[in-house]
């Protein structure tokens, strides 16, 4: 088991290193050139720009029980068929359960945005979305 990271953009990156040390497992970053990532012993794959390059990249390295740390859920839905087992930054862990309303709902708010709407982006974040991101992912390591 290890914890793939898709950094780009991702919160909570120095938290998943932190727990994955703490519980001797391999993190591995996964980001795009346009981000640095550099933690000490922390493996780090940076991939040239493009769309989606940085999830593929990760898709492909996934192995059964890897946990993956993504906002992503096109990503996520991937990781699921791969045997892998998806969390957010904000601690909701992505199951066959819930993958599908999660699913619906990125549907329907970019069908919302491309007939001209404009949708309210995410609130700030809490202190209290990265305890409950860090429990979740404990909870996993368990």
């Amino acid at each position: 088991m290890r914890i793939l990271i898709d950094a780009d953009g991702c919160p909570v990156t120095k938290a998943a290193i932190k727990i994955a040390d703490k519980h001797n497992i391999e993190a591995v970053i996964f980001c795009d050139t346009s981000h640095i990532f550099d933690y000490p012993g922390i493996k780090v794959i940076t991939v040239g720009k493009g769309a989606d390059s940085a999830d593929f990249a990760l898709v492909n390295s996934i192995e059964a029980n890897d946990i993956i740390v993504t906002q992503d859920y096109g990503l996520a839905a991937m990781a699921l068929s791969r045997k892998g087992r998806p969390l957010t930054q904000n601690g909701v862990i992505i199951s066959s359960n819930n993958i599908d309303m999660l699913l619906a709902t990125r549907h329907a708010a970019k069908k919302a945005r491309m007939a001209g709407k404009h949708l309210k982006g995410p609130s700030k974040r809490t202190r209290e979305q990265d305890i409950q991101f860090e429990i979740s992912l404990k909870s996993m390591l368990n």
